[in-house]
């Protein structure tokens, strides 16, 4: 399923590519709003930080929510407590777009993830003349030569690079590189099961100067009080906000 999702991915990128050439998206990206430091809007906190997502759909799920209107959605993020914003922008299995971003760009004043299976820097010039301000790089899509590569190259950029692991050789990998945010993923990209002590047995591996996210397997507040004890920094958390009442669940979660 990841080999389909990269491939999937790099293909609709291609053909962006060739209606619009690497040099005009460069200039794009150039004049683009200065990315926001992540940095500073996911740092330890008093309480969790929340990174709520933009998901009309997953592979696992099937469809999840419309969300004709992804600009509204993140405005009810924003000011409900939600440290930054994740958007799915990959097309095929997550019905996700650029066009997504851009709007959540224009729309809120908080960091914005491009959440995407990225795998070359054309895909990241994207990002940054879309408005986002973070990166998705996914450990076990990427070899550790092109990982290190596309994590400069977007901290070039002015954005932060979210690497994200599923076990503790991901999880080295990801340190191995210096990067400052780093989450990860409960569900297994072979059997999409979770495993909500997944992070919990990998947090110990992380420097204390790594602000640490917790992924997927967050379906209410007993959830989030797990990772929050286990010592996750920020949840990221996508399918229960958007189909739930997401003002209401967000205050909740913010609050631990």
């Amino acid at each position: 399923m990841l080999d389909s999702l990269y491939a999937g991915s790099l293909a609709d990128a291609q053909a962006r590519l060739e209606l619009l050439p690497t040099v005009e998206l460069e200039q794009q990206a150039a004049v683009a709003v200065p990315a926001l430091n992540a940095l500073e809007f996911l740092a330890p906190a008093d309480h969790i930080k929340v990174l709520a997502e933009v998901k009309r759909a997953s592979p696992s799920k099937g469809d999840l929510a419309e969300i004709a209107d992804p600009a509204a959605l993140a405005v009810t993020y924003a000011a409900n407590g939600a440290s930054a914003i994740s958007v799915l922008t990959e097309g095929r299995k997550f019905k996700g777009s650029l066009e997504d971003l851009r709007a959540v760009r224009a729309s809120v004043a908080v960091p914005i993830l491009r959440k995407d299976f990225i795998a070359n820097e054309y895909q990241i010039l994207e990002a940054r003349a879309a408005g986002a301000d973070i990166v998705l790089l996914i450990v076990a899509g990427l070899d550790q030569e092109t990982l290190v590569r596309l994590k400069s190259f977007t901290e070039a950029l002015g954005m932060t690079a979210f690497i994200e692991t599923h076990d503790r050789d991901e999880a080295l990998r990801a340190i191995d590189t210096g990067a400052r945010l780093i989450g990860v993923n409960a569900r297994n990209l072979s059997t999409f099961e979770t495993d909500i002590n997944l992070f919990g047995s990998l947090r110990d591996l992380f420097p204390a100067d790594v602000i640490t996210v917790a992924e997927s397997a967050v379906r209410n507040v007993d959830d989030v009080r797990h990772y929050r004890a286990a010592g996750a920094d920020v949840v990221l958390v996508g399918e229960a906000l958007v189909t739930n009442d997401a003002a209401s669940l967000l205050r909740s979660f913010t609050a631990i």
